[in-house]
């Protein structure tokens, strides 16, 4: 015969509120960092006039996703210990178009006084054995309540839009054969992963060619003035003259 356990229904709210708080912690701690990025992006936009991200997506991880992550890590099942074991619940991914701009956005965010980097794992300068490549940063962020503050840790994965691609495919082919991939397939995907990187380096030196090019330009307008569609030269001691002239009466 069973026993029938009384439920302390009081107890179970009090353990759902904690729950609950536990989940919109990582949620707006992905408010905090997201509002980062798009303050970054637009500020890179105006004063660069370059915009270094091309997508930016976030995901908080399901609390059955949770406790199955708990259970493969063999952590104690606990608010605390699934806080402190359990680092990527929230996660952010950034797409770049370059592998520059995933080292310039990653010291960005870094700079943030109230970020604190927990650990960068450079996976592009050392990829994985089956060529996933990407920038994996755990950083921690405090997010404030109404009567308390916590420190929350986000996952954040910087790549270019190649890498995505790559990872993105790789994810669906190991879901489709259940993770037991054909060998060739995993050859063929360490080949496309190295002419991804290729690809990358390529758009690179592109991309560099670009600025050296855009820097020729900017300097040379210095010295252009147009006047009712007509391009005229300024000489440089005209230029001089009129920079003095305006250091003595003050800038407007």
């Amino acid at each position: 015969m069973e026993v029938a356990i009384p439920i302390d229904f009081e107890q179970m709210k009090e353990v759902k509120t904690e729950l609950t708080r536990f989940m919109m912690s990582y949620k707006f701690a992905l408010h905090e960092v997201m509002t980062k990025i798009d303050i970054l992006k637009e500020e890179f936009q105006y004063v660069h006039d370059y915009n270094p991200i091309e997508h930016v997506k976030s995901r908080l991880k399901s609390p059955e996703s949770i406790l199955n992550k708990a259970y493969r890590k063999g952590c104690a099942l606990s608010l605390d210990s699934i806080r402190e074991n359990i680092r990527d619940i929230a996660g952010i991914r950034i797409t770049c178009s370059f592998i520059s701009d995933i080292y310039e956005i990653s010291k960005m965010i870094q700079q943030q006084k109230d970020v604190q980097l927990i650990e960068c794992k450079d996976y592009i300068q050392n990829p994985k054995p089956n060529g996933y490549q990407s920038l994996h940063m755990i950083i921690k962020i405090p997010v404030f309540m109404s009567d308390r503050s916590e420190e929350v840790y986000v996952e954040i994965q910087i790549r270019t839009i190649a890498m995505d691609f790559w990872a993105s495919l790789e994810h669906k082919i190991y879901y489709k054969y259940d993770e037991d991939v054909p060998q060739h397939l995993k050859e063929e995907l360490k080949e496309a992963a190295l002419q991804a990187a290729q690809l990358d380096v390529k758009m690179e030196n592109i991309q560099k060619e670009m600025k050296e090019v855009k820097k020729r330009n900017s300097e040379n307008s210095v010295h252009q003035l147009i006047v009712d569609t007509e391009k005229l030269r300024i000489p440089e001691d005209f230029l001089k003259a009129a920079l003095n002239e305006t250091d003595g009466k003050g800038s407007i």
